[in-house]
């Protein structure tokens, strides 16, 4: 596996960078926001560390830039701990969040734990009866084909892909219907109550979060 670290200070990356290699991970590394979208377009990288504070381009910008390009996961580092700086980075669409100072074996744990997720849905999913196949594009409940629309398959997979975390409305827009769409937050409520009803008796996996938007949750059918 590869991994990009991403930090304006040497130390860390070095830091980090010397745990990886124990793990036997292969390391790349930018100074900057724009080093790293250099990076993915030209190498393969599997997961990217990145910081937030840093001169030319932050975090938060590569990070926006970077979900356009590839879906690869990202684990954000910061000195900043407070809660709206973690939704912002989760709305931009990190995997993770870990603040400074850290330890190298937590952010290491993280890194597997991230990993895994990602490894675990990347054919399909399977919650009882209801079958996601994400290679196929198709979804099943009781072994009969539950057809989606191209948007509600997307949302399913979107929320899969993000298990436990409460994503708000201005998030599934974005990454759903893309920076540029001029709709609002209806669009996203009638296609959550639509994507409901296809799932039948599992509708309850997807829940409403008062005052954020929906969340996933990876729960057997009642």
């Amino acid at each position: 596996m590869k991994i990009l670290i991403v930090d304006d200070e040497q130390r860390i990356r070095e830091v980090i960078k010397e745990y990886c290699l124990l793990e036997k991970y292969e390391v790349e590394e930018a100074e900057n926001g724009i080093e790293a979208i250099e990076k993915i377009k030209e190498k393969d990288i599997d997961l990217i560390v990145l910081d937030i504070m840093m001169p030319k381009l932050d975090g938060y910008s590569a990070l926006k830039e970077i979900k356009q390009i590839k879906n690869i996961p990202v684990i954000l580092l910061s000195a900043r701990k407070e809660e709206f700086d973690k939704l912002m980075g989760f709305d931009l669409g990190s995997d993770d969040y870990i603040t400074k100072p850290f330890s190298p074996k937590e952010l290491l744990a993280r890194i597997k734990a991230v990993t895994k997720r990602n490894n675990e849905i990347k054919d399909e999913y399977i919650l009882d009866t209801l079958k996601v196949d994400f290679r196929g594009h198709t979804v099943s409940i009781d072994n009969e084909e539950v057809k989606l629309t191209p948007k509600e398959f997307e949302l399913l997979t979107y929320f899969i892909k993000n298990k436990n975390v409460a994503l708000s409305r201005e998030q599934l827009l974005s990454k759903i219907w893309g920076y540029d769409f001029f709709g609002d937050d209806r669009t996203i409520d009638t296609h959550i109550k639509m994507l409901r009803n296809n799932l039948k008796q599992y509708r309850n996996i997807i829940i409403t979060v008062r005052g954020i938007g929906y969340k996933f949750e990876d729960k057997k059918k009642s």
